[in-house]
């Protein structure tokens, strides 16, 4: 077992010092062509062997259907219970509205969650994880649906407009920022100039 260890950090640190020598000593069109594809074919290999940890969910298994107030057992090969049955607690104790913004990816969109009033967080959360309807809200909490959406978009917005400005003051300080939030950028720009246009009108 040692010895296989041993022989694939070799194979491992081989492969890393010929990519180093491809960079360093590329200077054409094709050359770098070459560094680029090799660079793609190390992250197919990362990303492949990162799917094959992953637990697969599909849409509809984020759905937990509420009957007089009482949560409905999920069944035993949902992802929730094969996790919990390996030890795995994250999903399940973070799976209310109140505690969902520790389990996102991003931590700024996680603390623009976290800092939404109760009413917000709770509405979001039947919105976005369980995927209701507002109508379906509405009835859960005795509301109108028009409440409900006037409530959802006020915590859209807000997530929305602070996470604008964030990205751009990134921007701004040249710091990093993914392509997936420049797009957002983007997206969030022209749909303000639209309401703007439209206002003025």
């Amino acid at each position: 077992m040692r010895v296989t260890t041993k022989r694939k950090k070799l194979v491992r640190d081989v492969k890393r010092e010929a990519l180093a020598r491809m960079e360093a000593v590329a200077r054409t069109e094709e050359d770098f062509n070459a560094v680029v594809a090799q660079w793609d074919h190390l992250d197919e290999n990362r990303e492949r062997k990162e799917r094959a940890h992953e637990i697969g969910r599909r849409e509809e298994m984020y759905y937990i259907g509420y009957r007089d107030g009482a949560v409905v057992p999920l069944p035993i090969q949902h992802p929730y219970w094969r996790e919990l049955m390996r030890g795995d607690f994250i999903s399940y104790i973070y799976d209310n509205a109140e505690e969902i913004w520790q389990v996102l990816a991003d931590w700024q969109i996680g603390s623009l969650v976290k800092s939404l009033t109760a009413k917000q967080k709770e509405v979001l959360f039947l919105s976005v994880v369980r995927l209701c309807t507002s109508a379906q809200i509405a009835c859960y909490q005795d509301k109108t649906d028009r409440a409900i959406r006037k409530l959802l978009a006020a915590a859209l917005e807000y997530i929305r407009s602070y996470l604008a400005e964030r990205i751009r003051w990134r921007i701004k300080e040249d710091l990093p920022v993914t392509k997936e939030k420049r797009d957002f950028l983007d997206w969030y720009e022209k749909q303000k100039a639209a309401l703007d246009s439209g206002d003025g009108e």
